[in-house]
């Protein structure tokens, strides 16, 4: 479940931030981490299958008490801890960037954009050119690196849209 994905990166990237006593990646992933809880709420609410999706979210938790365990508990050395913890960031990150590109055997098999939101990609160029110009002044590899493939995929996805631009709305049928 890609909601829940995404509230463990959130989650991670402000354990980073607390532990670097960086605000801003403090703030900005708090209020992501409570935007992803609030969809995923809903989600559950409104899904027709309920159980699986209970299930994947208690599993999930499961797992961030795990991460939590590892990350607090049994590495004490802080610096050590900052360093792991950006590696699992950062590879959170760039999976998540990479995850659009699933589809594009079938973008391209098709011919059809139609699976793409160019607004999202619009919004993940200028997030991840944001934390990647962010990292680059704090000199933080662990922020850099990991938005580097958002830049990348976003770029491949626009020439996508403009080699096979997405199918224009037809309204013959409302002036006929």
């Amino acid at each position: 479940m890609k909601i829940v994905f995404v509230l463990f990166s959130n989650l991670g990237w402000l354990y980073y931030g607390y532990l670097k006593g960086d605000g801003t990646l403090m703030t900005v992933n708090t209020i992501g981490a409570s935007l992803q809880t609030l969809y995923m709420v809903a989600y559950i609410v409104y899904a027709d299958q309920k159980r699986n999706l209970v299930y994947q979210v208690l599993l999930s938790l499961g797992v961030l008490f795990l991460a939590y365990g590892y990350f607090y508990i049994l590495i004490s050395d802080i610096g050590v801890r900052l360093n792991q913890l950006g590696m699992f960031c950062s590879i959170f990150t760039i999976t998540m960037y990479l995850s659009p590109m699933a589809d594009l055997a079938h973008i391209i098999r098709t011919k059809s954009t139609k699976c793409l939101s160019f607004p999202l990609t619009v919004a993940t160029f200028l997030a991840s050119s944001s934390w990647v110009l962010y990292g680059w002044v704090l000199g933080d590899l662990y922020i850099m690196i990991p938005n580097f493939p958002g830049i990348v995929t976003s770029i491949l996805r626009f020439w996508l849209f403009w080699i096979y631009p997405p199918d224009k709305p037809s309204y013959r049928h409302i002036l006929a």
